[in-house]
């Protein structure tokens, strides 16, 4: 009998859609998304994500916590953040990131859809 990661497992109720190689499960919670991602190994955002998206950079807020994994973000200014789990992550809009490894990363976001930067008071773009 296989033994099932239960990061991992189907999540009831939650709407599931893959992009750029990226499993997202989705749920709504009230005026807010809380989402499962998980990114493989290998991901980077400006190989994997933009031509999906079409921006040079990821223009999403993430916020939440990294469960599993370790991701390093960059950012327009050159400035680099690191998050390697257990950690809580606030990563502001304008950047490049990926994962570091050999372990895929698993992240529990919280979002407000294309609000999330106001609804998080958070800046509209990165600076130092």
């Amino acid at each position: 009998m296989a033994v099932t990661d239960p990061l991992l497992a189907p999540m009831k109720g939650a709407e599931h859609r893959e992009v750029g190689g990226v499993q997202m499960d989705t749920t709504a919670a009230g005026n807010c998304r809380v989402k499962r991602v998980v990114y493989p190994v290998g991901f980077r955002w400006s190989k994997n994500m933009k031509p999906q998206v079409g921006t040079d950079l990821c223009m999403h807020a993430h916020v939440g916590f990294l469960a599993r994994g370790e991701i390093h973000m960059e950012f327009a200014d050159g400035c680099v953040l690191e998050f390697k789990a257990p950690q809580v992550i606030a990563i502001e809009p304008g950047h490049d990131g990926w994962v570091v490894g050999n372990e895929a990363a698993v992240l529990i976001e919280f979002d407000f859809g294309n609000e999330t930067v106001k609804s998080l008071g958070m800046p509209e773009k990165h600076s130092h």
